[in-house]
C-alpha cells in the first residue's frame, strides 16, 4: 500500500582510453552501486564481448526472478506453519537473439528445493509456490513466462 521508490547508480567503467571509438575498443564493466551496499561488478555476456567473472544484466534478471519468489515463499511458509529448514534454487533463464542483435527473454524456470522440518505439511508446503508465483512483484512485472518446478523434500 503505497509506492516504492528504488535508486540505483549504473557506472560504466570500461573507457581503455578511446571511449567508444570502435566496437571493440572499450569494455563492458561497469559497477552496479546502491548506496551503503556493496558494488555488484558487471558487465555484458561473454557473448556479446562482456567479462565472464562479472555479472550480467541477464543473470541478475534471473537472480531477482528467483530471490522475489524465495522470499515470497519463506513468508508464507512462515504464517501457514511450514517451518523451512533450507532453500536452493537453480534458476535458468532463455533469452532468444534477433538478427538486428536485440532479443528478448522467452522464459525463466526456477526449480526451488524446499526443505521442510514436519511431513504433514509436505502437500501445504508444495502449494505455496503457486501463491509466492502469484504475489512475486518481479514475475508480475516482466511479458514472459516465469515458471516453478519446486521439489519439497524432509
Amino acid at each position: 500500500m503505497g509506492t516504492h521508490r528504488y535508486e540505483v547508480d549504473v557506472v560504466w567503467t570500461g573507457n581503455t582510453g578511446s571511449g567508444t571509438s570502435g566496437y571493440k575498443n572499450y569494455e563492458r564493466a561497469h559497477e552496479v552501486r546502491v548506496e551503503g551496499k556493496e558494488t555488484i561488478l558487471g558487465s555484458s555476456d561473454p557473448s556479446f564481448r562482456g567479462d565472464r567473472g562479472r555479472y550480467n544484466p541477464e543473470e541478475l534478471l534471473v537472480a531477482s526472478l528467483s530471490q522475489c519468489h524465495m522470499l515470497w515463499y519463506l513468508h508464507l511458509a512462515s504464517t501457514n506453519g511450514v517451518i523451512v529448514t533450507d532453500y536452493r534454487d537453480h534458476a535458468t533463464g532463455t533469452m532468444a537473439e534477433h538478427p538486428d542483435g536485440s532479443g528478448r527473454f522467452t522464459e525463466v524456470t526456477l526449480n526451488p528445493v524446499v526443505t521442510i522440518a514436519d511431513p504433514e505439511k509436505r502437500e501445504t508446503a508444495q502449494a505455496l509456490h503457486e501463491k509466492a508465483h502469484s504475489l512475486c512483484f518481479i514475475a508480475a512485472s516482466v511479458n514472459f513466462p516465469v515458471r516453478h518446478e519446486p521439489t519439497v523434500k524432509v
